[in-house]
């Protein structure tokens, strides 16, 4: 599994994304479709046609990277809303490539503690 800070901004693409593309077509996706900057320090998360694949593109400041997983059976549970773009947390990205859905009811809802003096 991967690990990213978790005050990192993550996107979906939400549907169907042609993952035969690599670096410069995800990222042209990014630009020009989702009017976002494929060189801010996001995560844009990609998903295929049968949900088996994922695709992670991300700029560390000198180059991209392009994270893959690949299921071997099932199939991840991916929001389909064609043409959609959504901003989740790095926490939900997670439970996406473990098999769950982006929204977990039952889980504990993320918060800073504040300290009374």
């Amino acid at each position: 599994m991967f690990e990213f800070s978790t005050g990192q901004t993550v996107y979906i693409a939400c549907g169907v994304t042609d993952l035969r593309k690599s670096f410069s077509g995800l990222a042209a996706i990014v630009k020009l479709k989702f009017k976002l900057d494929p060189y801010s320090k996001c995560i844009f998360a990609f998903c295929n046609r049968n949900r088996s694949l994922i695709k992670l593109l991300q700029w560390d400041g000198s180059g991209l990277w392009l994270h893959t997983k690949r299921l071997d059976r099932g199939s991840f549970k991916w929001p389909n809303h064609p043409d959609e773009v959504k901003q989740v947390s790095v926490r939900e990205l997670g439970w996406l490539t473990q098999g769950l859905t982006v929204n977990q009811n039952s889980a504990f809802s993320e918060h800073h503690p504040t300290i009374i003096i």
